[in-house]
């Protein structure tokens, strides 16, 4: 992803695993570049990317894997609308130790509800300096 005000890579956030004709479905794997974490960045890159995924790609499912122990990461998913399905002990080998992660999920019909209830929340009207 670029910040447009620097045009510097500030992370990466990628669609894999994608499988077709009954399935529909694909996993997504992101992570923010150091001094760029915290500043929303890595949510508008998500929302861009589910965007393109539940657009073009006509996909129904994408599916994030998290380490219990990323409050940053879980946090992120939620504020995009995914939902937590379960979890898989020891699910993979990071560092050297097997890890448990969190399964979250979010579908095509859930992002465009969210979408929707977002378009009509009213938007604030501007303060007049009197």
């Amino acid at each position: 992803m670029l910040y447009r005000q620097s045009g510097r890579l500030v992370g990466v956030v990628n669609v894999s695993n994608i499988g077709r004709r009954t399935f529909q479905s694909a996993s997504l794997g992101y992570y923010a570049f150091d001094g760029f974490a915290g500043q929303g960045l890595m949510r508008e890159a998500l929302q861009r990317v589910l965007a393109h995924a539940f657009g073009p790609l006509k996909l129904h499912r994408l599916e994030a894997n998290i380490q219990p122990d990323n409050p940053a990461s879980l946090a992120l998913v939620r504020r995009c609308g995914f939902v937590r399905e379960g979890f898989s002990r020891r699910f993979l080998k990071l560092a050297g130790r097997w890890r448990d992660h969190e399964r979250w999920a979010i579908l095509a019909e859930d992002w465009r509800a969210a979408r929707r209830n977002v378009d009509l929340v009213p938007s604030a009207s501007p303060s007049r300096a009197t």
